[in-house]
């Protein structure tokens, strides 16, 4: 049987490239995934079997590297998150949300702020630099890799391109955050919808509407995904929320009380380091947020 990877799953089809002959094949799924509770995902790598209608049919998945649920994509090493500087505003809450949910899979994070070309000038525009500014110091001072882009002027579109070869990433954001526009940028011809932000609601319109993957000519292959705004905690365990944070782990062990949720325990390294300035408050404020939603989650058993 031929091997190859599922380059975009739509409507309960598969689309397998070849990787022999480089011929991208519609396939179903065999029943069997779904007595075994397992789904093919956009970037398994599989084997499939041609039928006679000219489609074909996944019969194997091979062992994956990783394996996301939202957004749906396997093998993926690199996770991009794209986050707008303005229309919408910078919002540090759920992007360290999504730093949670990327940290839990144990991928690599890159994070890409996007549209400076929308901040206003004047003093709102000077307040907007500076948050951003301050977010690019946070970031990179726990360890994460930040670009600023704008797709419109092409500003940091080398650098990005440079930083995805040879890797398969997703693009992953709140939605109207300009994802499309940089893949588009990324890779001209592509043409992939673009959507406003809506004023009523002040957040983007859904345009990418299934997982996709798309190959760029220095190798790279980046995964768009629909925007979405909301994610759970439930499949996380309460210690593992706070390791999700990666400046709580080398202090976490210098918590009085193994399994301290950095809440209201005595003797807390995690408290005394945001007192002492060493851990960002805000960064704290989140955890401590996301502590109470995961509290008030029914559990999954």
């Amino acid at each position: 049987m031929p091997d190859g990877t599922i380059m975009k799953a739509l409507s309960g089809y598969y689309y397998v490239l070849d990787a022999d002959n480089g011929r991208t094949v519609q396939c179903r799924a065999r029943g069997i995934f779904k007595k075994r509770g397992q789904s093919p995902l956009v970037g398994d790598r599989v084997r499939y079997m041609e039928t006679e209608n000219g489609e074909g049919a996944v019969e194997e998945i091979r062992p994956r590297r990783s394996a996301l649920i939202r957004p749906p994509v396997a093998n993926a090493d690199l996770a991009v998150l794209v986050f707008s500087v303005a229309h919408p505003d910078l919002n540090l809450a759920l992007l360290d949300k999504f730093l949670v949910h990327i940290e839990h899979a144990d991928m690599d994070v890159l994070l890409v702020l996007t549209k400076t070309d929308r901040i206003p000038a004047g003093a709102e525009g000077e307040k907007a630099r500076s948050v951003v500014a301050g977010a690019r110091r946070l970031y990179e001072s726990i360890g994460y890799e930040v670009v600023l882009t704008s797709a419109r002027k092409q500003a940091g579109i080398a650098e990005l391109k440079e930083r995805l070869a040879g890797h398969l990433s997703i693009f992953a954001g709140q939605s109207g955050v300009g994802k499309s526009s940089l893949l588009n940028a990324l890779a001209p011809g592509l043409a992939l919808q673009t959507g406003d932000i809506s004023e009523k609601l002040g957040r983007g319109k859904h345009t990418t509407r299934h997982v996709e993957l798309i190959p760029l000519d220095n190798g790279a292959i980046v995964a768009d995904t629909p925007g979405f705004s909301q994610l759970d905690f439930a499949e996380l365990g309460i210690v593992e929320l706070g390791n999700c944070f990666r400046e709580f782990r080398a202090l976490s062990a210098g918590c009085k009380f193994r399994g301290c949720t950095h809440i209201h325990e005595p003797a807390c390294a995690i408290r005394e380091a945001v007192e002492q300035g060493a851990v960002a408050a805000g960064r704290y404020a989140h955890y401590t947020a996301f502590m109470m939603e995961w509290n008030e989650k029914p559990r999954r058993y």
